[in-house]
């Protein structure tokens, strides 16, 4: 996500954002956006865009190219860019010409924009956002797996919209075979994420809603590693931690985020290893089970914000 800006004594004549992967770049559709009257200010005017300027033919061409066509001889850079093609070459090749570069501006601002990008080509993983529901006394489900609601329909329509912001789903074997979700976000609009699910010895019936539709659905397993249609199944093996090899795996599949919606067992597990940037947690307030299953147990965390939702309590906390 990018944004830019052309500005000349101090008056926006240019605006343009990166509209869709693989479709033209922040700079092209803010040069594009000129009009006519004001092209001959291009040379004279300040380039202000988010990310570090493509130096690479990608999807599309390099906008160092274009920049220094125009003749625009001052861009100011939000950050860098990470990407192993980019990296600095961007900015490298616009001051080899002559422009004046600043960098670092609201470089904060700019790299949480993009934190799933910067996490996955920095930490060569995806970003790692935890979800789950408890009661107010931290249960998150009834012992023999019973379905209860614990969140209300504004919260369950939320949540879809977290689906939606993410590139993969992941869950549990228990939540797959006892809750049977479909892990769309069928409650919000835009594509729904990849599905993943943990069934170490296949014991998931095809009947489940989790392999139903085209929607591309990972199964991490011990026993198969092979594709059928929109089925991937993923082996992975006893002898190493589980959660870093659906990491490394995700990896190597260019998926860039997961939101985690397992059950308890999974959830604890990337806390323990210390693998999530994000956790959402949602309180019933007034609901309580006293024998129940009991909810993760989050360390080294930084709590962001405290919403009420009626009688759902959402607490967003940051990993530090």
């Amino acid at each position: 996500m990018v944004g830019a800006l052309l500005v000349h004594e101090n008056k926006v004549i240019g605006e343009g954002y990166h509209r869709h992967y693989g479709e033209a770049h922040a700079e092209v559709n803010c040069i594009a956006s000129v009009e006519e009257h004001h092209k001959s200010l291009i040379p004279a005017s300040t380039l202000y865009v988010s990310l570090e300027p493509c130096a690479h033919t990608g999807k599309t061409p390099p906008c160092t190219h274009l920049i220094l066509k125009h003749g625009i001889r001052k861009v100011v850079v939000g950050c860098s860019d990470p990407f192993k093609q980019v990296n600095g070459k961007g900015i490298q090749m616009l001051r080899s010409a002559g422009v004046e570069v600043e960098t670092g501006i609201l470089e904060k601002e700019c790299i949480q924009l993009n934190k799933r990008f910067f996490t996955f080509h920095k930490k060569h993983r995806p970003f790692i956002v935890l979800k789950w529901a408890q009661t107010a006394d931290k249960k998150t489900g009834l012992e023999d797996y019973s379905r209860i609601f614990i969140t209300n329909e504004t919260m369950n329509r939320l949540v879809h919209k977290w689906r939606s912001e993410e590139a993969s789903i992941l869950v549990g074997t228990n939540t797959a075979l006892h809750d049977n979700p479909a892990l769309t976000n069928r409650l919000w609009t835009g594509p729904s994420p990849v599905k993943l699910v943990v069934d170490m010895d296949l014991r998931l019936p095809a009947s489940l809603t989790i392999f139903a539709g085209q929607t591309r659905t990972i199964i991490f397993n011990k026993r198969l590693h092979e594709e059928r249609e929109h089925l991937l199944y993923y082996q992975v093996t006893e002898e190493v931690n589980i959660v870093h090899q659906i990491i490394n795996g995700l990896y190597h599949h260019n998926i860039q985020s997961v939101l985690v919606e397992g059950g308890t067992k999974l959830l604890q597990s990337f806390i323990d290893e210390d693998l999530w940037d994000e956790a959402r947690v949602i309180t019933n307030l007034d609901m309580n089970v006293v024998n129940g299953i009991p909810a993760p147990l989050l360390q080294k965390v930084r709590q962001v914000e405290s919403i009420t939702y009626g009688s759902n309590l959402l607490n967003t906390y940051h990993h530090y």
